[in-house]
């Protein structure tokens, strides 16, 4: 399964134009066949979690239902002892490799696309 990474925190862009950002990398990655994607959006200077994080969850929970990704799961979940963390795993097993398995970090999501 080839994987790919969107740092949507680069360049410190405003909500409107990171979500604009992660629908056209979406869109691309979906043409190139991309399955697994990390998304970097960190998690807010507020210490409370950002607006860019809070607005990347939300798009991806309407793609979800929509059908244009299989699954997604918060960073703070991706792992062993979580279902959502195993349930990514098990439709991509290659997530388990990723750096971040494990280490509950609330500043990524995963993704597996369609």
């Amino acid at each position: 399964m080839a994987s790919s990474i969107i740092n949507l925190e680069q360049g410190l862009p405003t909500v409107d134009s990171a979500l604009m950002r992660l629908r056209l990398e979406l869109s691309t990655l979906r043409r190139t066949g991309i399955s697994t994607i990390k998304i970097i959006h960190g998690y807010g200077s507020s210490g409370v979690g950002g607006a860019i994080r809070t607005a990347t969850r939300q798009l991806l929970s309407e793609q979800l239902k929509e059908g244009k990704i299989k699954a997604y799961c918060a960073g703070e979940v991706f792992g062993p002892f979580e279902s959502t963390g195993r349930n990514i795993v098990h439709l991509a097993p290659s997530l388990r490799k990723d750096t971040d398995w494990g280490n509950q970090n609330e500043g990524v999501t995963l993704i597996v696309i369609r």
